[in-house]
This record gives C-alpha cells, sequence and structure tokens, in this order.
C-alpha cells in the first residue's frame, strides 16, 4: 500500500465546505461542477442535500453556491455577484495560488503559457482569469515546438497542479531551450500532494506485479498515477473506480497487488477494495510510507464567521 495516497488538504477542505455549507444554512445548497472527481463523495454528498450543476443558470435567484476545488473563470464570481447569489469559493488554495501568480505575470506585460490537460476544469478555470490570448495553452512537447507567442522576452510558464511530474519537467526543459528568458514559478505548481502520491507509487512499482489506483476516470492526478507506475517499473496498471468494478480476471497469478488512491479518492473505497481481495485471496497488508502529510487549509471565514 503506498502511503501517502487518498484525500489531499484542498480537497478535504472543499469537501469540508459543502457539509458546513449545508449544516449551517440547510439543504439545499448548489455546487457549481463536482466539487471534487469522485463519484463516492458526490453521492454522499446529494445524500445530505447538495445539488450538482454545470453552469450558474441552474441555480435559483435565492439560492446558495459553492464553486468546485478546480477553480472557476473570473466570469463565474462575477455573474454570482451580478444576480446576488450566496457564493462560496471552494478552489483549492495551491490552484488560487496559480491564479494569482498568472495575474501578477500579465500585469508585468508577459504573455503566460500554461502547461496542461485542454478541457480540464483546472485549466478551464485558470485560463479564465485573463483575457483571450493572455494564456496560452501547451499539453505536449510537441506543442511546444509550434507555439507563437507574442514576445519571446515577454514570457511565464505555470502548470496545472495534478500533472505528471516527470512529464512536465520535459515540457519546462523544451519551453526552457526555446525560450531561454521565459520566467517559471518560485515553486513548482506541481501540487505536494500529487507529488507525493507519484512517488510512493514509483517506490512500490517494480516490487508489483500490478499497481491498483483507487480513482474515478475524470481525476486527473489519479490517471497520472497509472502512468507513473507503469514507467516506474510495474508491468501492469489501472484505474479502478471501485471494488464493483474491477475485472477480477486480470489479477489471476499475480502475487503482489499495489494499492494507491487519487487525491480525490476517500479512505473508504481502499478498505472496500481490501475487503473485496479478501472475499477472493489470501491477503498480507504491507504499508510503505515515503513522507507523511501534515498539511491543512482553513475553511472560508464566510462559513465560519
Amino acid at each position: 500500500m503506498a502511503s501517502p495516497r487518498g484525500f489531499c488538504a484542498g480537497v478535504d477542505r472543499a469537501i469540508q465546505i459543502v457539509e458546513t455549507a449545508l449544516e449551517r444554512f440547510g439543504p439545499p445548497v448548489y455546487v457549481r461542477h463536482e466539487i471534487v472527481h469522485n463519484r463516492y463523495v458526490v453521492e454522499s454528498l446529494e445524500k445530505k442535500g447538495a445539488i450538482f450543476v454545470e453552469e450558474l443558470d441552474e441555480v435559483p435567484d435565492d439560492a446558495r453556491v459553492i464553486f468546485s476545488a478546480h477553480g472557476v473563470p473570473k466570469s463565474v464570481p462575477a455573474e454570482a455577484r451580478r444576480r446576488g447569489l450566496f457564493h462560496v469559493d471552494a478552489t483549492c488554495p495551491l490552484v488560487t495560488k496559480v491564479h494569482n501568480a498568472a495575474q501578477h505575470h500579465a500585469a508585468t506585460g508577459r504573455q503566460i503559457v500554461l502547461i496542461g490537460h485542454d478541457g480540464h476544469p483546472e485549466v478551464v478555470g485558470t485560463m479564465g482569469q485573463l483575457p483571450d490570448g493572455a494564456m496560452l495553452l501547451v499539453e505536449t512537447i510537441d506543442d511546444v515546438a509550434t507555439l507563437e507567442v507574442a514576445d519571446v522576452d515577454n514570457l511565464a510558464y505555470a502548470t496545472q497542479t495534478t500533472l505528471s511530474v516527470d512529464d512536465t519537467e520535459q515540457i519546462i526543459a523544451a519551453l526552457r531551450a526555446r525560450f531561454p528568458a521565459i520566467a517559471g514559478p518560485r515553486q513548482e505548481d506541481i501540487c505536494y500532494a500529487t507529488t507525493n502520491r507519484q512517488n510512493a507509487v514509483k517506490e512500490i512499482a517494480a516490487r508489483c506485479d500490478v499497481i491498483i489506483v483507487i480513482g474515478a476516470p475524470n481525476s486527473s492526478n489519479s490517471n497520472r498515477l497509472v502512468e507513473v507506475a507503469l514507467r516506474a517499473g510495474c508491468a501492469d496498471a489501472l484505474l479502478v473506480e471501485r471494488a464493483d468494478s474491477m475485472d477480477w480476471a486480470r489479477l489471476a497469478g499475480r502475487r503482489r497487488l499495489g494499492l494507491s488512491a487519487g487525491a480525490s479518492a476517500p479512505e473508504e473505497l481502499v478498505d472496500e477494495f481490501i475487503a473485496a481481495c479478501r472475499d477472493r485471496f489470501e491477503v498480507t497488508l504491507e504499508d510503505v510510507p515515503v513522507r507523511p502529510e501534515n498539511v491543512s487549509f482553513n475553511l472560508p471565514r464566510i462559513l465560519v464567521a
């Protein structure tokens, strides 16, 4: 079992925000987009009275609304204010840090290159902090080679927080090789939790016949853990949303199973998977700790005042 795994501080805070809003104001509380990318979490909050929507036009005028942990374009809170909606921003503080850095670079005249996955909510939110054209998206090294910028001497880069550390380092190296004057963050944008979970998977990969990552198919950081496992020497790795979706035949003849979980996957789903393994196999557990985590983020003042 790779450790750390599962919930990060930003996910934990976002869920607490929804739960606290429900306790303080009563249901329903609307949430724009999945609060985190995990159906188990979303369905648990729905049972408590949360209503998930994709856009603000689905939210009644007298309702309370929460923005997801992935962050939103500036146009979203602006529209909420225009309509007089009571709104709470559950954006992970580490994503907000990227937003603030992008705005700072733009204020100094730099065009920003964002490394990320097109269409991912975090990327949509980050690019939506600035006017069109102020931020350019690259997904691969090949994108760097064809990138057209306004001024090679006035560039900065930022990254999505849930990327593969190794892939991102290669893209950054390509950016620096093509644009030597490009500015970057003082500390990398990929968050501590993404880095720690990838390092933990690397630690166990070569020792395992197969690695299972518990996580949702639309979870960027969970998908990256599968890729990291394969690159780090594990012969097989797969993403499993829940135990009941596991193809158990895939484990035939395997003796050593590695287990991790994406940053938006609760430990209950890890326990559920282990229990399902015990129903089928003789199981001995070994926890492999790589780095302890003690990060926590405060709730917004509007909920604790």
